[in-house]
């Protein structure tokens, strides 16, 4: 029945997405990157939120209550509804009052065609990584619920998800989107209740779970350092937090929604709402997390949840409600995911097929043979992350480290160029350098680059404890993520106000509607 109940979900999605194709009947590349600028408010705030609550979002806050905290838990789901609040505040407005078709286009009009093209190479590994560790996300829950092989489950999803986001573009996804994130309201409020009736009710558990971790049940971390948490891991913790915050932001998936609405009073409304309701859809997976360590598992089932604490969500449905509630809740996981995967490929695409093939190489394409680019880029790119997630053994510590650069090396250019009048190139280039290396001397494993500039010692008269406390395990626990972004922040304003007499500051406008 499950397996039969999925191939369902899946032709309804492609089925959805072939419906909504029909509003982007003319095909032109603004019907397909930002739905024509049409979008309504309430479509644009569930694609928006549909693409932030991932499987990474449900399944990483359920395990992170799960295994450790409600701090650790709730940290995803709080920052990235931050995050989108932030985005509304300051950024979706202006994004789309200029009326600009990426992420990239900004940086275009401040520094240059061929500067801008550099600073897209992270903004397209980021979505493209991200993809394929949500195509790996989805096999594993198909293994964990179905027994499906990973390669068809990867296969299957991708193919789907590809065929109807290439035919109508973000009409088809922000559609398919709205659908899916109503699967995952309906599979997790479904489930909740009898989850917690298996367990002998959210008091039992909450009080269970209070008793076992007494500062566990918290949402942030202690001012000071305990027996739990000690400073350096507090300002960990903080560092990340401002990570995933700002370093949500300068995501073109993001952007590829806030400039689909149809003024930039929607576009700032939308980004507003659906931060509100992301940090709503926290609360479901943060209870499934403690019902998940309430709940008497068979010692089998035990052992493979401490070894694999990611599956605490999907064991949860396969074994804890009855047939029918867990083909919903396995629902929610596969919309959650699919909606992401759709929101990615699209989102990689746009910036490939506009910025670089389009705006840099072959600015002479017309309307139609844009169009054909676009559907082609998203096929090449959707089967490009399928390979990579069955190939790649690193996919998902690409990803991390991807979205580390997006933080460190976009987020400041991305501040700039909308803000600040005075930035140039040159500015913008050292700022990336500094930055760029600044990450770097923090080590990465991906890589087995061990740190190289030896933060604790520099910083030592400032920072509390020993140095060693501040190494674990060879992970650095001094916030060189944020200190690298905030480098970057300083220097491109600083430099380009220094050297303005070599390199004159462009002005900010949409400079493809100026040669159209």
């Amino acid at each position: 029945m499950a397996l039969a109940t999925v191939l369902c979900m899946y032709a309804a999605f492609l089925g959805i997405g072939i419906l909504a194709a029909r509003k982007a009947k003319d095909g032109t590349s603004t019907d397909l990157l930002i739905a024509g600028r049409a979008m309504p408010l309430w479509l644009a705030v569930l694609t928006m939120t549909a693409t932030w609550v991932d499987g990474g979002y449900l399944l990483g806050t359920v395990e992170g209550t799960y295994k450790a905290s409600l701090t650790s838990g709730a940290q995803g789901g709080l920052c990235f509804g931050l995050s989108l609040i932030l985005g509304g505040l300051f950024f979706a407005r202006r994004m789309r009052a200029l009326e600009f078709t990426t992420l990239i286009d900004p940086f275009e009009a401040r520094f240059g065609k061929a500067w801008a093209a550099v600073l897209f190479v992270p903004a397209l590994l980021g979505e493209v990584f991200w993809s394929a560790e949500l195509l790996v996300a989805i096999g594993s829950t198909f293994g964990v619920t179905l027994g499906m092989k990973l390669t068809t489950a990867i296969l299957l999803s991708a193919l789907i998800v590809t065929v109807y986001t290439m035919l109508g573009g973000m009409w088809s996804v922000a559609y398919t989107d709205a659908f899916q994130l109503g699967l995952v309201a309906l599979g997790l409020l479904a489930a909740l209740p009898l989850v917690f009736y298996a367990v002998g009710g959210f008091s039992h558990a909450w009080t269970g779970y209070v008793a076992a971790r007494p500062e566990g049940a918290a949402l942030l971390p202690p001012l000071h350092s305990s027996a739990v948490w000690s400073a350096p891991a507090i300002i960990n913790w903080w560092d990340v937090s401002v990570m995933l915050t700002l370093g949500g932001i300068p995501w073109n998936c993001y952007f590829q929604r806030v400039l689909s609405c149809q003024s930039p009073a929607r576009a700032q409304q939308h980004s507003l709402l659906a931060g509100l309701l992301t940090i709503a859809l926290t609360v479901p997976p943060l209870l499934f997390g403690i019902a998940a360590f309430s709940y008497r598992w068979p010692a089998e089932l035990l052992a493979r949840l401490q070894a694999q604490p990611a599956d605490a969500l999907p064991l949860l449905f396969q074994y804890v409600t009855p047939p029918l509630i867990g083909v919903l809740g396995l629902g929610a996981i596969i919309g959650a995911v699919t909606s992401s995967f759709s929101a990615s490929i699209l989102s990689a695409a746009s910036m490939f097929a506009w910025n670089c093939c389009h705006r840099l190489l072959r600015p002479d394409l017309n309307a139609r043979q844009m169009t054909r680019l676009i559907r082609l880029v998203i096929v090449a790119l959707g089967a490009l992350a399928a390979v990579m997630a069955l190939k790649v053994q690193s996919v998902q510590a690409l990803w991390f480290f991807t979205s580390d650069l997006i933080f460190v090396l976009l987020f400041p250019q991305l501040v700039c160029a909308l803000f600040d009048p005075q930035a140039n190139r040159i500015g913008s280039i050292t700022a990336f350098s500094l930055s760029l290396v600044l990450r770097l001397g923090g080590g990465e494993p991906l890589f087995g680059l061990p740190p190289f500039i030896p933060y604790p010692e520099i910083f030592a008269a400032l920072l509390p404890g020993s140095v060693q406390s501040w190494y674990n395990d060879g992970a650095l626990l001094f916030p060189y993520k944020t200190l690298a972004a905030l480098v970057g922040l300083i220097a491109l304003p600083l430099v380009s106000r220094l050297t303005q007499r070599w390199d004159q500051p462009q002005p900010l406008r949409n400079v493809a509607a100026e040669k159209a």
